[in-house]
């Protein structure tokens, strides 16, 4: 038997994300000692380890709950997991594209201020007048 504090130790997820993930139903609830203390299985442990590195691959918890289920049925066909992982990749790949364009439009504002002072800095006009950026961008993450 686990503590919650040696599954965290081991998993390095901290405390209150383990009791997090116990009420969002993705590890289910475990045994408790006499003193009413948390007691895991190894098979907790191996699953609180999937759940992390889903999330360390930023997943989303309805994707890796779906993908928790899939996994306990081995005999399934894994296009419904293969799906999930393309989703996923789109997403990241907007991101990317996202944030290139935020990088480009960063380094062009912060490359073309000439001024001296504050009243004459390209940055901060820049930053009050949304229309002197060369693209649009929004909010990546």
């Amino acid at each position: 038997m686990i503590s919650i504090g040696d599954m965290s130790r081991r998993s390095r997820v901290k405390v209150p994300t383990i009791r997090y993930y116990e009420q969002m139903g993705l590890i289910g609830a475990p045994e408790r000692s006499q003193g009413n203390q948390r007691r895991y299985e190894k098979s907790d442990l191996e699953r609180l380890m999937f759940i992390k590195h889903g999330r360390d691959l930023g997943l989303t918890i309805d994707a890796i709950r779906e993908l928790l289920d899939l996994s306990g049925h081995p005999e399934r066909p894994c296009q419904n997991a293969d799906r999930i992982a393309a989703a996923h990749l789109a997403s990241v790949r907007e991101k990317i594209a996202s944030l290139r364009k935020l990088e480009a439009e960063l380094e062009r504002i912060a490359t073309h201020c000439g001024g001296s002072t504050v009243s004459d800095c390209y940055v901060i006009r820049a930053l009050a007048h949304h229309e002197l950026c060369a693209d649009e961008h929004d909010r990546v993450i």
